[in-house]
């Protein structure tokens, strides 16, 4: 039991470090058209805060999934096969959003970047208010039978409850991303964010605070107040800080904020990984869902000697890239002109 709560835990972590990192990766996307606008060096200033690290923050997710389906295979097979269609939207949404990043760059055509913009867009906009969605759903249940399959359509997994979590996370990492951007930028860009920053402030503040509430009533437990006490925390510190113009303390309350709504949703699942809204019997739980303890006593060894040196290694590259970029320093667009030849 203790290697099973100790493996529950890091799962929950890494999905904490993807929804932090990832989550102004997803901001930055869905603010580009409005920050970006009337001006391609604009965009290329929002989009180049992330350049050096977006590739790196995804690949907490690839962990989570993997350590999910090792430490826990019913638990992997079960969502993974229940919620099919909407992972593979988000599926295909985040590699839209990779080859538009990549491929932005390559050709030196208006029109081109502009369609790579729009994918930027989507595969951030999708994800963002997906994975809000899918949380939910584990935390409120999903029609599971003895089998552990997930059983009905998609309208089941479409409550309000559900829609509401997919709302908060849209809002929240869109918050997070734009206080990113006052950290990251300077000049009318950095303005331009520090607006929407408080623009954004109210909204999140209701949908991601009554979202927290419902779902502390609803599934939470005596612990898990603090959790949500926390995410209050971190808003009430962003909107403090973004009006006196204290960047950094601004990013570290939206930080704060998406790793307590974290911690709040995965502790309010313990002991289940995956509830059933058919018969609590056939509910999933860290004990019959895991793997063997041998497979979890040697992933084990291996979490504690890899683990340390992955975190060294991305704190390390954020310092290298710590600079503010404003729209001077962009040079003039490279790349290979659109021809009818190219």
């Amino acid at each position: 039991m203790t290697l099973q709560l100790f493996w529950f835990v890091l799962i929950g972590v890494l999905f904490t470090g993807y929804f932090v990192l990832e989550g102004f990766d997803f901001g930055v996307g869905m603010l580009m058209p409005i920050l970006g606008r009337g001006s391609d060096r604009r965009r290329r200033v929002v989009l180049n805060t992330i350049g050096p690290v977006w590739d790196g923050n995804e690949v907490w997710l690839i962990t989570a999934g993997g350590a999910m389906f090792a430490a826990f295979p019913e638990w992997y097979a079960s969502l993974f096969s229940g919620f099919y269609l909407a992972l593979l939207l988000l599926l295909v949404a985040l590699i839209l959003r990779i080859c538009a990043i990549e491929y932005r760059a390559k050709i030196n055509d208006p029109k081109w970047r502009a369609w790579c913009d729009v994918g930027i867009g989507i595969g951030s906009w999708i994800p963002a208010l997906a994975w809000g969605w899918v949380f939910a759903n584990i935390v409120r249940g999903v029609p599971l039978n003895e089998k552990k399959q997930i059983v009905g359509s998609v309208w089941d997994l479409l409550s309000p409850y559900a829609l509401l979590g997919g709302l908060a996370t849209g809002v929240l990492f869109a918050l997070h991303g734009a206080i990113f951007l006052v950290l990251k930028t300077g000049g009318e860009v950095r303005d331009d964010a520090q607006r929407a920053a408080r623009l954004l402030l109210i909204p999140t503040v209701l949908i991601v605070g009554g979202f927290g509430l419902w779902t502390q009533l609803a599934y939470g437990t005596w612990w898990t107040w603090i959790a949500l006490g926390a995410a209050v925390l971190g808003l009430v510190v962003a909107a403090g800080s973004t009006a006196v113009s204290r960047d950094g303390w601004a990013f570290l309350g939206t930080t704060l904020t998406v790793a307590a709504a974290t911690a709040l949703l995965v502790g309010s699942l313990y002991p289940n990984v995956l509830p059933s809204t058919i018969d609590p019997a056939f509910d999933l739980t860290i004990d019959n869902a895991s793997s063997t303890p041998y497979t979890l006593k040697v992933m084990s060894w291996a979490a504690v000697l890899a683990t340390p040196v992955v975190l060294l290694y991305q704190g390390w590259t954020y310092w290298v890239f710590r600079q503010r970029l404003t729209v001077d320093q962009i040079p003039a667009p490279t790349g290979l002109p659109l021809s009818k030849n190219t």
